[in-house]
């Protein structure tokens, strides 16, 4: 009988309803806040017996969080009186887990708990005063130490480079035949970046208009293979030209015979 929904919901409704009056009484003095108390925990652990214990954990949006930090911060087990799960206070302790950026949770008696998760997204290395720290898409630092499986991300270098990266990477995203070659990208300045590629060579982006200059030097790239010469930096600064810097054991006659051929 106690398994028909129709009494189940009554049930429920009686026991929260016998939870609430034990709640208020405890903030009475006495005898009577002893008592009120010891009534409700055994309302809580009586309420067991009709199923109002936790079978299942749902949760939605789990990407980078490990379970057991997830069931550590719930501090849950199957078979816990459901009753007795403080919605509030899991919440204070799952926001404060290094993934989290929001967490929804939802009690449904009798016996399961569902968790929505909104997770930080990796974007980049930071890299600041010798050490190195994750950042998400917000710009922000993600509170780990063990980064070294995020290796295949763009490493910004720079005080505001966190708060300036997302746009860089918006910016690369639209210009894949390059974006694929950048390992670095350092702040200048407070307004502009430099690129490092993977063979070392740098490129020089305007402050204004950097994709433009990005789309020039992917049509060049095409047509010339700037990109495989042995420079040291290709400076985009100028918006009606390119200036190559030259490698350190090469001349400058030696690069613009490259260009030339």
């Amino acid at each position: 009988m106690w398994r028909r929904p129709e009494v189940r919901a009554g049930l429920a409704t009686f026991l929260i309803a016998a939870i609430a009056v034990a709640g208020w009484s405890v903030r009475q003095t006495g005898w009577l806040q002893r008592t009120a108390e010891q009534s409700k925990w055994t309302i809580i652990a009586a309420s067991t017996k009709f199923g109002f214990a936790l079978d299942e954990i749902f949760v939605e949006g789990r990407h980078q969080t490990r379970t057991r930090e997830l069931l550590a911060a719930l501090r849950l087990k199957r078979g816990a009186p459901i009753l007795a799960f403080d919605p509030d206070a899991a919440h204070a302790r799952l926001k404060s887990l290094p993934w989290v950026r929001s967490v929804s949770i939802e009690r449904h008696l009798p016996d399961v708990i569902h968790l929505r998760l909104v997770e930080r997204r990796p974007m980049a290395i930071w890299q600041r005063d010798g050490r190195f720290r994750l950042i998400d898409t917000a710009g922000e630092v993600v509170p780990i130490s063990d980064i070294g499986r995020f290796g295949n991300l763009i490493v910004v270098i720079g005080r505001d480079a966190p708060r300036h990266a997302s746009g860089l990477l918006d910016i690369l995203a639209r210009v894949p035949e390059l974006s694929r070659r950048v390992n670095a990208a350092v702040r200048v300045g407070n307004r502009r970046w430099d690129l490092h590629l993977g063979n070392r060579l740098a490129i020089q982006l305007p402050q204004f208009d950097p994709e433009a200059a990005l789309r020039n030097l992917a049509r060049l790239q095409q047509s010339e293979r700037i990109l495989d010469g042995d420079y040291a930096a290709i400076d985009l600064r100028l918006g009606d030209r390119v200036v190559l810097r030259p490698a350190a054991d090469k001349t400058p006659d030696q690069l613009l015979n490259e260009w030339d051929t």
